[in-house]
C-alpha cells in the first residue's frame, strides 16, 4: 500500500531558454512517454473512428484516455476487471489515464445533486440513479486499470461567481484528502503501478487558483493536474489562470492541463510549463469536416477542395493523410461515408502529435519560443 510512486519516474531532459517549455520523460510500467505529450481521449474504451494499430503505428500516441463515467456505465466494472483492466479489455498496450467522472458530473447539470458525500447522479442511458463519492471513484478507477487515475473534484462552469467558486474549490480539497485515504488504504490492481494525480481548481479567479495550486502542491503526490479550464472562459483567462497555477505547481513533477485544447492553445500552454493534454476537439471537429494542419484549418466540405487531388497533408506522420487527397476526403464526407471520419480523425490526431513532437524537438534545439510565435498565427487562420 501507499501513495509515493515506486517505479514511475519523470525527468526533465531539456529547457527552453525564453519560455517556461520543458521536455521530459515520464516511465510507466506500460511504457515511455516523450512530453510534452498529447493524450488522445478513449471516452467509452475507444478513441472514436480509430484502431489501436492506427493510434500506435500511424498517429504516433503514447498514452490514450478513458472515461470513468462512461465506462462504468457500460460495459461496468465487471466486465472490465474479468478482461484483466482496460489494458485488457481494449487491446492497447501503452499507458493509459482515467478521468474520475468529475466533468462528465459537470456536465449533466440537470441530473445530478452534488453534497458533500459526493454527487449522486442520473444515468444518460437508462435513467437509474448512482452515487459517485471520492472513495468509490478510487475503487472505479482502480478497477478500470488506468496508470494515472484522477481525483474526484467538481469542475465549476463559467461564468461562475466568486463565493461559489470558493466553495467548490474547498470541497474539491477535502474530497482529495479523502481520495488519497482510500488509495494509501487499497492496492494497485493487475500488477501494474497506479498513481493518483491531484487537481487544481478556482475558477478563473487569481487568489482561488493560486490558494489550490498550494493545496494540490502540498499533497505530494506524482504529478499534478489544472482542471476547470476551457469551459468557456476567453484564450487570455485561460493562460493567465494556467500561468499562476504553473508558477506554484513544483517544477519538477508532470503537469497536465485537462481538456484542452485548441493546437494554438497547445503551444501557448506549453510556454508556460504544461507538459500533458487531452481534448475531444481532434476526433469532434473531424467528425464536423474540420481538419487542423501546419498551414491552418480546412473545412473539408468547402466547394474549393472539390477538384484539390494534393494530399490532405504531407507533413502528417499518418499514411492516409499522405495518400488521401483532399477531393477524395472532401466526397466521403459529403456522402455521409464512415472512411471519411475515419480519415479524419486519424489525421487530425496525428497531426496534434505531430505538434507536440515538433514543440519537443524545437525545445532541445533551444528555438521553442520563436518557433511557437511563429506557428500560432498559422494554426488559428481558415484555409
Amino acid at each position: 500500500m501507499g501513495i509515493i510512486s515506486a517505479f514511475m519516474k519523470f525527468s526533465i531532459k531539456h529547457k527552453d531558454p525564453r519560455s517556461n517549455a520543458r521536455a521530459a520523460l515520464l516511465e510507466t510500467d506500460h511504457g515511455q512517454i516523450e512530453t510534452p505529450i498529447f493524450m488522445p481521449v478513449g471516452t467509452a474504451a475507444t478513441v472514436k473512428a480509430v484502431h489501436q494499430h492506427e493510434l500506435e503505428y500511424e498517429i504516433g500516441a503514447q498514452i490514450i484516455l478513458g472515461n470513468t463515467y462512461h465506462l462504468y456505465l457500460r460495459p461496468g466494472l465487471d466486465v472490465i476487471e474479468q478482461a484483466g483492466g482496460l489494458h485488457g479489455f481494449n487491446a492497447w498496450q501503452g499507458p493509459m489515464l482515467t478521468d474520475s467522472g468529475g466533468y462528465q458530473v459537470y456536465s449533466l447539470a440537470k441530473k445530478r445533486k452534488i453534497t458533500e458525500e459526493g454527487v449522486k447522479f442520473q444515468s444518460h442511458i437508462d435513467g437509474s440513479y448512482h452515487l459517485f463519492t471520492p472513495e468509490n471513484v478510487m475503487d472505479t478507477q482502480r478497477t478500470i486499470g488506468a496508470d494515472f487515475f484522477m481525483a474526484f473534484d467538481e469542475c465549476t462552469p463559467y461564468p461562475c461567481e466568486y463565493n461559489y467558486a470558493r466553495s467548490s474549490m474547498q470541497m474539491t480539497h477535502r474530497w482529495l484528502d479523502r481520495c488519497v485515504k482510500r488509495v494509501k488504504e487499497t492496492d494497485d490492481k493487475y500488477g501494474y503501478e497506479q498513481t493518483l494525480l491531484p487537481i487544481v481548481q478556482g475558477s478563473v479567479y487569481t487568489d482561488l487558483r493560486k490558494r489550490s495550486a498550494s493545496y494540490i502542491a502540498e499533497a505530494d503526490l506524482f504529478g499534478n493536474a489544472i482542471g476547470g479550464l476551457s469551459v468557456g472562459e476567453p484564450h487570455e483567462e485561460m493562460y493567465a489562470m494556467t500561468d499562476v497555477v504553473c508558477q506554484i505547481l513544483p517544477k519538477e513533477k508532470p503537469r497536465y492541463l485537462m481538456g484542452v485544447g485548441t493546437p494554438a492553445n497547445i503551444l501557448e500552454s506549453i510556454a508556460l510549463g504544461v507538459d500533458m493534454f487531452d481534448c475531444v476537439m481532434p476526433t469532434r471537429n473531424a467528425r464536423h469536416n474540420m481538419l487542423f494542419t501546419s498551414e491552418g484549418i480546412i473545412n473539408i466540405k468547402n466547394l474549393k477542395w472539390e477538384k484539390d487531388y494534393s494530399p490532405i497533408d504531407m507533413m502528417s506522420p499518418a499514411y492516409t493523410s499522405r495518400t488521401h487527397s483532399k477531393a477524395y476526403l472532401r466526397h466521403l464526407m459529403r456522402s455521409d461515408e464512415l472512411l471519411g471520419a475515419q480519415i479524419a480523425s486519424i489525421h487530425n490526431l496525428a497531426f496534434y502529435l505531430w505538434l507536440v513532437k515538433q514543440a519537443r524537438k524545437h525545445i532541445i534545439a533551444g528555438d521553442f519560443a520563436s518557433w511557437k510565435n511563429q506557428m500560432v498565427p498559422k494554426l488559428q487562420q481558415r484555409l
